[in-house]
């Protein structure tokens, strides 16, 4: 029987698992604006480090909007032209990590939802079926009973790269033949774990380009007859991103959220070439939870997201 379900945070055992691998991404530097910004703010404060500042902000995937927000906050807090450059560092810290902070909301299972059914959405290529085993790793470690559905039936590698995950995670999958209508494979999986009683399901979607009303429209039915099995599901929309899109990303949340209304974010690919500043623009545009990041490719390379580390990674502070 699995363990009864109190409304808590996931993820509380963090300091278990999932920071390790999030503090070596982080230290390995190359893939974050660390090393652009310690540049500027070990430096002379002054008004070319200003401009200096702004230029590396926006190549490193901050946007705009959040941009001109966080010099606006260090033209309030900063110390004057030709202070000490540590205060100036200091300040841009408490900025960013004030953005940061307002976006970081765990993913909350409220215990009346049982199964709890999380869709997960996101463009090709994004890490979504990745990202649904790791989910199922994570919340199997919790103690709480998965299923998984194969909705992604456009892609016959996507169905047995579920049924992969679902036999290292114990997860049982829910699936059909290549081609079959996907919103009948995530009902038959909401009816499945209803009747099983297990804790969540986790069901896999098709890459959608955001800009392809057609296949947007396809995730709309999703979830409508999803909501025939349970008027409440789903209990969250998760939008999966690759962190190494940048502003791509940007338009990608911004298309998803106003076609579904997402809940959520799993930031993705923070290994590779990505510059990590993408979610300081979607937080001062959007506002979106960001609910996990993934570092990597092993099952455990999946924590929640903690505004304190992402912060000091940006900036080149020393993790806790």
């Amino acid at each position: 029987m699995p363990p009864e379900r109190s409304d808590t945070e996931l993820g509380a055992r963090k300091a278990r698992r999932g920071l390790g691998p999030l503090k070596a991404a982080f230290g390995r530097g190359k893939a974050w604006l660390t090393r652009d910004l310690g540049e500027i703010l070990s430096g002379k404060w002054d008004e070319d480090a200003v401009e200096e500042l702004e230029t590396r902000l926006l190549m490193g995937d901050v946007g705009v909007s959040a941009t001109n927000w966080l010099l606006e906050r260090l033209r309030e807090t900063a110390p004057p032209r030709g202070g000490e450059p540590s205060a100036a560092a200091d300040a841009l810290h408490a900025a960013v990590l004030a953005l940061l902070r307002s976006i970081e909301q765990p993913l909350v299972l409220a215990p009346e939802s049982r199964p709890f059914v999380i869709l997960v959405v996101g463009v090709n290529g994004t890490g979504k079926t990745t990202t649904i085993g790791k989910l199922a790793r994570l919340f199997s470690d919790e103690g709480l009973s998965v299923l998984l559905a194969a909705g992604d039936t456009f892609r016959a590698g996507a169905i047995q790269q579920l049924a992969e995950w679902g036999g290292r995670t114990g997860a049982p999958v829910v699936s059909q033949a290549p081609g079959a209508d996907p919103a009948a494979v995530v009902h038959d999986a909401v009816t499945a774990a209803r009747a099983r009683r297990a804790d969540v399901v986790l069901a896999d979607t098709a890459g959608r380009l955001h800009t392809a009303k057609g296949l947007m429209n396809e995730l709309e039915k999703i979830k409508r007859v999803m909501g025939r099995v349970d008027p409440s599901a789903p209990h969250e929309t998760l939008l999966v991103l690759d962190a190494s899109q940048g502003q791509n990303a940007l338009a990608q949340a911004r298309e998803f959220n106003a076609a579904l209304g997402v809940t959520g974010l799993v930031l993705t690919k923070l290994d590779g070439t990505a510059k990590g500043g993408i979610l300081l623009a979607i937080a001062r545009e959007l506002a979106l939870p960001v609910r996990f990041v993934a570092t990597g490719e092993r099952d455990t390379d999946l924590a929640p997201f903690d505004a304190d580390a992402f912060a000091a990674a940006l900036l080149g502070k020393q993790l806790p």
